[in-house]
């Protein structure tokens, strides 16, 4: 346990962006399967708008380091692969 103010400001800090990371690379994954499962249903609405999500959804996370860019960027491409399929 840190003794020192401000690193026990640090660690409660690190704690809540450790936590907002993890919900943006956690809704990344959701919105994958999302999208996974409108590819095997065929929806091409539900295809577009899912992708669209998706890709805003990598960029935000991306941009605040949640993942790094080209974590996004193959993220990106492979969902692009999908869409391409259907």
């Amino acid at each position: 346990m840190p003794n020192i103010k401000q690193q026990k400001k640090r660690v409660r800090t690190s704690a809540e962006d450790r936590g907002e990371n993890l919900r943006y690379r956690s809704t990344v994954k959701t919105i994958t399967r999302r999208l996974e499962a409108a590819v095997e249903a065929g929806d091409k609405d539900q295809i577009a708008a899912e992708h669209t999500a998706l890709q805003r959804w990598i960029d935000r996370s991306a941009a605040r380091g949640a993942l790094h860019r080209n974590t996004a960027a193959r993220k990106k491409a492979q969902a692009a692969r999908l869409v391409a399929k259907t």
